[in-house]
C-alpha cells in the first residue's frame, strides 16, 4: 500500500449519498451562497482591514483586495469545478484525495484545521472589541483585563470564548437551523454594509488618500508596493466563504448544480463591497487612525468621523444612531463568521476521521440531529483557547498563510485531475485550463511570500505536528490503505518530515537576523522543535530501512 493512492472517485460518490448515519441534505443554490457570504463579509471588512490599512497599505488597501480577489477568482472557479464532480464534506482535503493521494490529502487537511480553527479565533477577537464598543455607548465599561489576550496586556479575553460557545452550541443542534439563522444575519449584514458605503460617500475627504500609496519606511512590508502586497496576503483570510460552502457539498440538495453557483456567486458579490466598503472607510478618516487595539474594530472609528468638525476639529458625528446600529449588526454578522468557520472545520475534521486518520469518535454523528456534535465540541474548546490568549494579529496571518497554501494544492488538484480523470463528469469546467489553475498557484504563492516570517515559522510547526499525527496514528488507521504501507512510504513521510525541520531551522535563524524583531522566545523554541523531530524523523527513517 501507498501514501500516494487516491480515493476512487466512484467511492466519494456513494459516500455523498444520504442514509441514515450520513449528514442531512437541506441546502439550496441560495443558501450557499448565502453561507459564502456569511463568511466572507465581515473577517476582512469588519476587522482586519483597519490593522493592514495601518501597518501595511495605506489607503491603497483597496488594491490589496483586488489583488486578493484575483487570486480568489482563479482558486473559486477550481473549487468550482471540484465540488461539482465530487459533492462531499471535506472541501480541499476530500479534493486532493481524489487527485494527488492520502498524503497530500493529509497536508491539506491538516492545513485546513489551522485555517478555520484560528480564522473564528480572529473573528471572535473582533466581536470581542466591538462588543466592548457597544456597551461603552451605553457606560459599561469591561475590564481590559478580561478583554484582552495576555500579549495585549489583558489576562483572558472572556467575550471571545463566550460567543465561539454559543455558535458552537447552535451547529450542534443542526445544520438546517443553523443556515436558517445565517441567513437572517446575512441579510443584515448586507444592508449595514450598503448603508456605509452610501452614508459614509458623502464624508469621503480627498486629503485622506494622498498619499494614495505610502512612501516605504525602509522595512519589508511597510508600505509601498511590499505593504499593497502584504496587505492583501493578511486579508485574504476574508475570501475563504467560497472554502467553507465547499465543506458543506454533503449536505446541499442538488450539489452539482448549486455548489458552483453559491462559490463563485458569494465571491463576486463581497469582492465588490469590499472594495467599496475599504474606499469609503479609507477616504473618510486617515488610516493612522486604525493602529493599535482599536484598528480591529475600524468601522466604529469611521462612523466616529462621519460628520463635521467644528472650530477646534472636533467631530461631531452625524449618525449617532448609527453607530450603534451598526455595530450591533456587526456584532450579529460576526455570529454568522464564527457559525461557518466551525462549521467547515468540523466538517473537513469529519471527513479525516471516516477515513481512519483521525480518531472514529469525531466521525460519530449525533442520532437526533444528525451533527458531529463531538467534534464540534472539541474545536469549541480548541478555538476558545486561541480566542482567549492569541493576539488578533497572529492568528489572522496564521488564516490567511493556511488559505493560501489551501487554494494551491486546490488549483493544482484540477490540473491533475483533468491528467488522470479527462472523461470524469463535471457538472462545471474551470475555463482556460491549465491557464487558470497555474495563474491561481502564482498569485497565491506571491502573496504568501510576502507574509512575515514568524508566519511561516508557525505554520511550519503546525505542519511537522501533523506530520507527527499521521505518522504514528493517521497511517496505522488508514481506512484506505487498510493501515498496511511499504517501507518507501514511511521514508517519504519522514524525508518530508526531515525537509520541514531543515526548513524551520532556516527561517528561523533569517527571522532571528532581523534587529528590528525581538523574537528570543520563539527562535530558541523553533531550535529546540528541530532538534526534537530531527531525532523522530531520523528514528522513522532508520525504521524503515
Amino acid at each position: 500500500m501507498s501514501i500516494w493512492k487516491r480515493k476512487p472517485l466512484t467511492q466519494l460518490l456513494s459516500e455523498a449519498d444520504e442514509s441514515e448515519k450520513g449528514l442531512k441534505k437541506t441546502l439550496t443554490a441560495s443558501g450557499l451562497t448565502a453561507l459564502g457570504i456569511g463568511a466572507i463579509i465581515g473577517a476582512g471588512l469588519f476587522s482586519i482591514t483597519g490593522m493592514a490599512a495601518a501597518q501595511n497599505a495605506g489607503p491603497a488597501i483597496t488594491i490589496s483586495f483586488v489583488v486578493a480577489a484575483l487570486g480568489c477568482v482563479f482558486a473559486g472557479l477550481c473549487y468550482a469545478e471540484f465540488s461539482s464532480m465530487i459533492p462531499v464534506a471535506g472541501s480541499a482535503y476530500t479534493y486532493s484525495f481524489a487527485t494527488m493521494g492520502e498524503f497530500i490529502a493529509w497536508i491539506i487537511g491538516w492545513d485546513l484545521v489551522l485555517e478555520y480553527a484560528v480564522g473564528a479565533a480572529t473573528v471572535s477577537i473582533s466581536w470581542s472589541r466591538y462588543l466592548t464598543k457597544f456597551l461603552d455607548g451605553y457606560g459599561i465599561h469591561l475590564s481590559d483585563q478580561f478583554t484582552h489576550s495576555p500579549f495585549e496586556g489583558g489576562l483572558i479575553n472572556i467575550p471571545a470564548v463566550l460567543i465561539v460557545m454559543v455558535m458552537s452550541l447552535i451547529l450542534m443542534r443542526g445544520t438546517k437551523e443553523s443556515a436558517f439563522v445565517n441567513g437572517l444575519i446575512v441579510m443584515l449584514k448586507v444592508t449595514v454594509v450598503l448603508v456605509f458605503i452610501v452614508l459614509g460617500w458623502q464624508y469621503i475627504k480627498p486629503e485622506n488618500f494622498t498619499p494614495y500609496i505610502p512612501e516605504n519606511k525602509g522595512a519589508f512590508g511597510e508600505f509601498g508596493f511590499s505593504g499593497i502586497i502584504r496587505a492583501a496576503a493578511i486579508v485574504f483570510f476574508a475570501y475563504i466563504g467560497f472554502d467553507a460552502v465547499s465543506t458543506a457539498a454533503q449536505e446541499a440538495k442538488n450539489p452539482k448544480r448549486d455548489m458552483p453557483i453559491g462559490i463563485l456567486l458569494s465571491l463576486g458579490i463581497c469582492t465588490v463591497l469590499y472594495i467599496l466598503f475599504a474606499h469609503v472607510m479609507t477616504g473618510v478618516v486617515n488610516y493612522t487612525a486604525f493602529a493599535g487595539a482599536d484598528g480591529i474594530a475600524p468601522v466604529a472609528i469611521a462612523i466616529d468621523n462621519m460628520g463635521a468638525a467644528d472650530a477646534s476639529g472636533m467631530i461631531t458625528p452625524a449618525y449617532p444612531w448609527l453607530n450603534k446600529a451598526i455595530i450591533l449588526a456587526i456584532l450579529a454578522g460576526y455570529a454568522s463568521v464564527i457559525l461557518v468557520m466551525l462549521m467547515g472545520q468540523s466538517r473537513v475534521f469529519f471527513s479525516m476521521s471516516k477515513d481512519g486518520l483521525m480518531p472514529k469518535v469525531f466521525s460519530e454523528v449525533h442520532p437526533k440531529y444528525r451533527t458531529p456534535a463531538k467534534n464540534n465540541m472539541l474545536f469549541m474548546l480548541i478555538v476558545s483557547l486561541f480566542a482567549a490568549f492569541v493576539p488578533a494579529r497572529v492568528v489572522g496571518e496564521m488564516t490567511s498563510i493556511g488559505t493560501l497554501f489551501a487554494f494551491i494544492l486546490v488549483c493544482l488538484g484540477v490540473l491533475v485531475m483533468r491528467n488522470k480523470m479527462p472523461e470524469a463528469p463535471r457538472a462545471f469546467r474551470t475555463p482556460l485550463v491549465p491557464l487558470v489553475p497555474l495563474l491561481g498557484v502564482g498569485v497565491c504563492l506571491f502573496m504568501m511570500v510576502f507574509l512575515p516570517l514568524d508566519t511561516w515559522i508557525r505554520l511550519i510547526v503546525w505542519m511537522m505536528i501533523g506530520f507527527d499525527i499521521y505518522l504514528y496514528y493517521g497511517m496505522k488507521n488508514s481506512v484506505l490503505n487498510k493501515g498496511s504501507f511499504d517501507n518507501k512510504s514511511y521514508k517519504v513521510v519522514s524525508l518530508s518530515g526531515l525537509g520541514m525541520v531543515v526548513a524551520l531551522v532556516i527561517v528561523a535563524f533569517v527571522h532571528h537576523a532581523n534587529p528590528e524583531v525581538d523574537d528570543t522566545f520563539l527562535f530558541y523554541f523553533s531550535i529546540a522543535f528541530s532538534v526534537l523531530h530531527a531525532i523522530i524523523y531520523t528514528l522513522s527513517l532508520k525504521k524503515s530501512e
